[in-house]
């Protein structure tokens, strides 16, 4: 699967849960609506960044393949940490709905991310057999 198309699933899953979230859950107020949507579009960064590790370095060595994940890894963290801090300290987004809305969605993309990359790895093994 290309990033573009992962990109657009992921784009997708936000629209259509924000939308679901938005119609259950009317009544709470602007901020924490914001907060949820800050804490979705981190989360969908960082998935789309560790697809792309996962794509670029399928098929190099294993040390490339391990120092672009786990390293890649750290990058993604440290690169969320400083955005969630920014949301919060510098645009006083609401923490709780921000950091339970990060956290729900980076689970939600994790398992997308397993899905798809094991589908992947899965058909490449296929094909050298």
């Amino acid at each position: 699967m290309s990033l573009r198309r992962y990109c657009s699933i992921i784009v997708g899953a936000m629209a259509l849960s924000l939308t679901a979230l938005r119609v259950a859950l009317a009544h709470f107020d602007p901020e924490t609506w914001r907060a949820v949507s800050v804490g979705g579009v981190l989360a969908a960064f960082n998935a789309a960044a560790a697809y792309a590790l996962v794509a670029w370095s399928t098929g190099r060595s294993n040390v490339v393949f391990f120092r672009a994940v786990l390293g890649g890894t750290l990058g993604r963290m440290a690169a969320l940490l400083v955005g969630v801090l920014v949301a919060i300290v510098g645009f006083g987004v609401p923490r709780l709905p921000l950091v339970a809305s990060l956290l729900a969605y980076f689970v939600a993309f994790l398992v997308l991310e397993l899905a798809v990359v094991h589908r992947r790895t899965g058909a490449q093994l296929e094909a050298t057999r």
